[in-house]
């Protein structure tokens, strides 16, 4: 199947009604990850961050005869080396039953035709080093692991402690 090339698939900009939606692949995400003990996220604060006054990521839908299949959350990010702003994927999901059918690749060539057209010099994301089945699909793109990086994270009590030594 080519989504892409069928009348009934199409991508869209969410919007604040959108924000069950969201969720409900933000669970689907983090259950596929043996992370759903960490979703916090609930409707009110999808609304807030995703559409308030200051948005601070987008979200991309991609529907197939009327309903959601799958979608791409992301944000602007920045490479000094480059001086360009770049995108950074956060998540990427697909219903489970429309694996497979090139949904994913629909939206990741759409997310690049974004970052194209922004003027980006990248678009880059996270994988999981368990997850075989994306880095294939990645690398099937072009894409190439960063070797040699870390990602490193503040969070909770750490991002508090470290704040406090602000003068």
């Amino acid at each position: 199947m080519q989504p892409s090339n069928s009348a009934e698939f199409k991508i869209r900009p969410a919007i604040v009604s959108d924000c069950s939606t969201i969720l409900q692949f933000i669970r689907l995400l983090a259950e596929y990850e043996k992370l759903a003990h960490e979703v916090v996220a609930d409707e009110k604060k999808l609304a807030a961050t995703l559409f308030g006054d200051s948005p601070s990521a987008e979200v991309i839908i991609a529907e197939y005869q009327g309903k959601p299949v799958g979608l791409a959350l992301f944000f602007t990010n920045y490479s000094t080396f480059l001086a360009q702003p770049g995108i950074y994927l956060e998540d990427l999901v697909v219903e489970t039953s429309m694996r497979g059918k090139g949904f994913g690749k629909a939206l990741l060539t759409h997310l690049a035709k974004i970052a194209v057209s922004r003027h980006c010099g990248r678009l880059e994301w996270s994988v999981l080093d368990w997850n075989q089945p994306a880095i294939d699909f990645y690398h099937s793109l072009g894409a190439v692991p960063m070797e040699g990086w870390t990602v490193n994270r503040l969070t909770g009590e750490a991002l508090h402690n470290v704040a406090k030594q602000a003068n």
